[in-house]
Parts: structure tokens; C-alpha cells; sequence
């Protein structure tokens, strides 16, 4: 049985990402003076324009224009000439507290008022249901399509950086297609990549410039054949993009941050929240644990999806699907999961380490798949291989 699956990524120039990049080192600055800070930053930008806003409860003091310019300039968007800059971008900032209603539940769970443990004081900061995924496509267990989708756009980034094709601008996005034979990877059959550049390079040159310093790169040579075909900067031109080509969103690229349509996603943005939001970080633990569950060797490909309810620690509902790949149920599996994993808001923050300014790096190249992350470590795999 053949069939394609295709999966995108972006540069962190894209007006999405962008976005995304500054909610996520606002949220970074007020950790960084508050562990216990409430965060629910969300950025619209277009062009010259950038709106701040959310709930925001801390004792940190945060120049978050400031931050927000930092970041455009890091991304790139340095000169004035192409719409979006750090230092001519208009910026207009509404924040507010978190409403005490939402707190209400949040620091005072509904276990906890029935007398539980220190880990029921949390509960679950609003309702939602989270998926995690995992499987044997590639060395860091996630499908192959995102995971060649993220590495082609983290090397058009670097090429820019680096000066490699200093022709090019903050803005690109990338797309995979696999063929895959019976569920197994076979083949790529389709590569797009796009990248904004200034007025100075020919479509020609580019077309060239990027297929040499980038697709043969990162693409495995055993995946690529005389059949795959190439679209490279397609429409011919991209010197207008970033902000001023398009709006950009906080949160609007959640397929690209997780697993690229393999798995389903709950509807939770990341960017932006701090982690007594279950949207962030319970999908986190969804995907350390379904990592855990592969490397054990209990299935080779595993989904799990986990609800809440607002001001309740525990989730109300666990559901593992190994798509027939488990060696043992999957009901059993979601018995094991309950028994070997404590999914309390509390618990997870405290073995995931998630009250530290870490997210700035999760805002570009996917929030998987990269070891530098806690909910990437396979030490559960020993505790797990006794059900085997």
C-alpha cells in the first residue's frame, strides 16, 4: 500500500513566528524575575505595527517593548527599507492581570479542597484536551516529514546568518512530501522551499543558490531519486514578505510546532503561556511520554490524548492508540501510563522543569524532536520495560 504525507515548517522571519518568538521571550523575561509569573502573551504584527496583549500576573518587572525589539532585531528585520524593523516598528502594548475567576481554580484545585497532597494545590488552568505522539521514522522518534521540513528552514536560516547567500531575508517556509510503502518511509517526492531576498539576485541564481547550500544539505540522499521534483521559490519572486507580506499571529502555526498533521492537535496555542496552562504544559508531557513508551519497545508508534477539566488536577480522560504497533492494549498501556506518570499540573511543571525561562528556543523549529528539551528524555524507558 503506497500513499504521501506532507508536512511544512517555517524561518523564524515568518510574520507567525515572529509573533510567536516575542510572546515567548516575554514570557522568558517575567520567569526570569518571577518563577510563579502567570502569563497569556499573544502579538499581531503587519507592517511597521506590532500589537501586545494579554493577562499578565507578576512580581517581575518587564520592559516588554524592549523585548519585542530585541527580538526583531535578532530575527533579522534590521532595516527600514523592507516594512519591518526593530527600531521603526510601531508598538502598542495592552496587558492586563489574569482574571480571578480563572485563579480561583487554578490555585486552588478542586482535590485540594478535598484535603490531597501538595501536587493537588494545582489545578489545570482551563479545559482542553492535549495529544502526544511518537514513532520509529526517525532518530529522535518523531515522523520524517517535519523532521526534514524543520531541518531544510534551520538551514536556510543559518545560510543567511552565517553570510553563506547574503541575498536573503528573515522570511522562508519549507514543505516535504514522503512516499511511504506499506507505513514505512520510502522515498521523497516533493521538496518546496521559499525564501524572501533582496532585489539583487536572479530567480535563476537563487533557484540554484538554494538547492546547493540547502536541500543538499539536509536531505537524506537515500530518500531523493531522479522522480523528485523541486519547487524552489515557485511564484518566481519573494522580496516583499516578513510582517509586511503578510499578518503575523501568536499560535497560528500549531501543526508546524508539533508533528507536522501526523497526530491531532487538542486546538491550544504554545507561545506565550506560562505552564499552568495544561495547552502547553500537559502537551509536553503527552509527547515525553508517548517518547518514553517507543524507546521502551512497548510500541513502535504511539498517540496519546489527555483532557482536562479547569481547577481539577488530575485529567479526566488518558487515551493511548498505537495504530496496532503495541505489544501489549492499548488499555492496558493507558493503565500503565496512570500508574507510571503523574499528570497533575504541579507534577508535570516539577519533573518537566518548566518554571524556567526556556521558551524562547521552543518558538522556531518545532517543540519536538530536539533533545535540549526535558520532555525529550527517554529516562522513563527502564521504569517502562518491566511491562514488556
Amino acid at each position: 500500500m503506497k500513499n504521501f504525507f506532507t508536512s511544512e515548517s517555517v524561518t523564524s522571519g515568518h510574520p507567525d513566528k515572529v509573533c510567536d518568538n516575542i510572546s515567548d521571550a516575554i514570557l522568558d523575561a517575567y520567569l526570569q524575575g518571577d518563577k510563579n509569573s502567570r502569563v497569556a502573551c499573544e502579538c499581531s504584527c503587519t507592517t511597521e505595527f506590532l500589537l501586545i496583549m494579554g493577562e499578565i500576573t507578576s512580581n517581575a518587572t518587564v520592559d516588554v517593548e524592549k523585548v519585542a525589539r530585541d527580538v526583531i532585531a535578532r530575527i533579522g528585520y534590521t532595516d527600514e527599507q523592507v516594512g519591518f524593523s526593530a527600531e521603526n516598528v510601531k508598538i502598542l502594548v495592552k496587558l492586563n492581570k489574569q482574571s480571578p475567576d480563572i485563579a480561583l481554580g487554578v490555585d486552588n484545585s478542586q482535590e485540594a479542597k478535598d484535603g490531597g497532597d501538595e501536587f493537588d494545590k494545582l489545578g489545570a488552568g482551563d479545559q482542553g484536551i492535549m495529544f502526544g505522539y511518537a514513532c520509529t521514522e526517525t532518530e529522535e522518534l518523531m515522523p520524517l516529514p517535519i523532521s526534514l521540513s524543520h531541518k531544510m528552514c534551520a538551514k536556510l536560516e543559518q545560510v543567511r546568518r552565517d553570510g553563506i547567500l547574503d541575498y536573503l531575508r528573515p522570511d522562508g517556509k519549507g514543505q516535504v512530501t514522503v512516499e511511504y510503502l506499506n507505513g514505512k518511509p520510502k522515498r521523497i517526492d516533493t521538496v518546496v522551499l521559499s525564501s524572501q531576498h533582496n532585489q539583487n539576485v536572479s530567480t535563476e541564481q537563487l533557484r540554484k543558490d538554494l538547492k546547493e547550500y540547502v536541500i543538499d544539505q539536509v536531505l537524506p540522499k537515500e530518500y531523493l531519486d531522479e522522480n523528485t521534483k523541486y519547487f524552489i521559490n515557485p511564484t518566481g519572486r519573494f522580496e516583499v514578505g516578513g510582517p509586511t507580506g503578510d499578518s503575523g499571529l501568536t499560535g497560528r502555526k500549531i501543526i508546524v510546532d508539533t508533528y507536522g498533521g501526523k497526530c491531532p492537535h487538542g486546538g491550544g496555542a504554545f507561545s506565550g503561556k506560562d505552564p499552568t496552562k495544561v495547552d502547553r504544559s500537559a502537551t509536553y508531557m503527552a509527547r515525553y511520554i508517548c517518547k518514553n513508551l517507543v524507546k521502551a519497545g512497548l510500541a513502535s508508534e504511539c498517540q496519546i490524548q489527555l483532557a482536562y477539566a479547569i481547577g481539577v488536577a488530575k485529567p479526566v480522560s488518558v487515551l493511548i492508540n498505537t495504530f496496532g504497533t503495541g505489544v501489549i492494549s492499548d488499555d492496558k498501556l493507558a493503565d500503565i501510563v496512570v500508574k507510571e506518570f503523574d499528570l497533575r499540573p504541579s507534577a508535570i511543571i516539577e519533573k518537566l522543569q518548566l518554571r524556567n525561562p526556556i521558551y524562547s528556543k521552543t518558538a522556531s523549529y518545532g517543540h519536538f524532536g530536539r533533545e535540549e528539551f526535558s520532555w525529550e528524555k527517554t529516562d522513563k524507558v527502564d521504569d517502562l520495560k518491566k511491562y514488556l
